[in-house]
């Protein structure tokens, strides 16, 4: 039986669920809703299979917001990528070191169970299922802009209101997606969601051609060095790009291999991070401040290389949002005895869900405040603050509070707090600014 896997990406972010198809892919599905199969029976994943499985994860839509997170911040900014890189790598490392400590955990919610019982398992299943629903959000907002700013002033009257621009697009996506959502075989929409990498290679080489070709260049160049006033923004935005944490037990579980898996973590962060940073100052530097918080809604429409990168992002967000969405509604069926468990009742609650995503995105359309929230609140905790403390407490290392992993552990969960505290606020405060 071949490992499925899904590739995002997100969000990091991260997610799962899934019918078989030919490749060696692990929908996001399966590791939400703990459904993951048995690795005794299942057929492990060599060094490269799992680092395109990891690549793929980490590769999301994170990519077309890095410029505005750099421009929020400023040029100094960017060394915030890198230092949060390097502290969800390490916090990788910890969630294996959990993993290691008991042979047959195999989701994320289980090394939450294992470090403080259900109560655990419950904090980090309720931190992975709200980012899944708010990175849905996103989906039909970005949809929303990018359509919006290809096909301006198209709208349509209901009863004499008007519904026009990106609300408009909202609903007509949210019509297209609809019927993925009652979809009982997703390998289709698995096997196209699984191009993170490749979309996220187009994307970058899109935008290069635009600045170097097609008349933009680079002359925009950002002059701020830092402002401290969007430092919050940008550290929130950045740490979006690397939610990929829950996903991380299954691939640890599915390598043939598993000692390896601290390689594949370095080989995989070292080229998002370039590809990452790359973007950012490259849209820095084509835009300037003027660059909007998808860089998609700055390249001109009429040239063929930024029709190519707003396709390409449009396409795969239609494809991923009924994965993203699966273990949402596997959690809540689960809710219901056996003989309500039937299709009518899992059609009625993914199309509630949807008109909830589209509710939420008509009040909150603003994809950059809206991702921001979700890094600061939802991706600092489930990627560096959980990571860190399941690991205090599952090594035992909490009964030492002057060792030195334990200084080391206990000040980069310091320091999240304070980044989930501040950057929520900001994102919150953004988000009513504009309302």
């Amino acid at each position: 039986m071949k490992v499925k896997m899904f590739l995002d990406s997100f969000l990091r972010v991260p997610l799962l669920v899934g019918e078989k198809f030919e490749s060696e892919v692990l929908t996001l599905e399966e590791v939400e809703s703990n459904n993951i199969l048995n690795p005794s029976t299942s057929q492990e994943t060599t060094f490269l299979q799992t680092s395109f499985n990891l690549l793929n994860t980490l590769s999301g839509v994170g990519i077309l917001s890095v410029p505005y997170a750099l421009a929020s911040g400023g040029w100094l900014s960017l060394l915030l990528l890198f230092v949060i890189a390097l502290a969800t790598f390490y916090t990788g490392l910890l969630i294996q070191r959990c993993m290691d400590a008991k042979s047959d955990i195999r989701t994320y919610p289980e090394v939450g169970e294992l470090a403080f019982g259900n109560n655990g398992k419950i904090v980090v299943s309720v931190f992975m299922y709200v980012e899944l629903y708010l990175v849905a959000t996103g989906f039909l907002i970005l949809e929303g802009d990018n359509l919006n700013n290809m096909f301006p002033d198209v709208g349509f009257e209901l009863f004499g209101l008007r519904i026009a621009g990106q609300a408009f697009f909202v609903l007509v996506v949210a019509l297209i997606i609809l019927p993925s959502v009652w979809l009982d075989n997703l390998s289709l929409l698995s096997f196209v969601s699984a191009s993170g990498v490749l979309a996220s290679a187009i994307i970058i080489g899109s935008v290069f051609w635009c600045g170097a070709f097609d008349g933009i260049g680079f002359k925009h160049k950002g002059t701020t060095l830092i402002n401290w006033k969007g430092i919050p923004n940008s550290i929130s935005l950045f740490a979006f790009c690397y939610c990929a944490h829950p996903v991380f037990p299954t691939l640890y579980t599915s390598m043939k291999n598993k000692r390896q898996f601290s390689n594949v973590l370095t080989f995989c962060f070292i080229i998002c991070t370039f590809c990452y940073a790359s973007m950012a100052v490259m849209g820095y530097a084509m835009f300037g401040s003027d660059i909007q918080s998808q860089i998609t809604l700055n390249l001109p429409t009429g040239k063929i290389s930024s029709l190519i990168a707003i396709y390409t992002t449009l396409v795969n967000p239609i494809c991923k949002y009924a994965l993203m969405t699966v273990p949402i509604v596997t959690a809540i069926k689960n809710r219901f005895t056996s003989n309500y468990n039937t299709k009518p009742l899992t059609m009625l609650i993914s199309t509630t869900l949807l008109v909830s995503n589209v509710i939420v995105a008509l009040a909150i359309p603003f994809f950059g405040s809206l991702m921001s929230l979700v890094g600061a609140f939802l991706s600092v905790t489930a990627s560096i603050i959980l990571p860190c403390v399941c690991y205090l407490k599952i090594s035992g290392n909490y009964k030492k509070p002057f060792g030195f992993e334990t200084i080391i552990i206990s000040s980069i969960i310091m320091v999240g707090v304070v980044v989930a505290i501040v950057g929520t606020y900001v994102a919150l405060a953004e988000i009513v600014g504009q309302m």
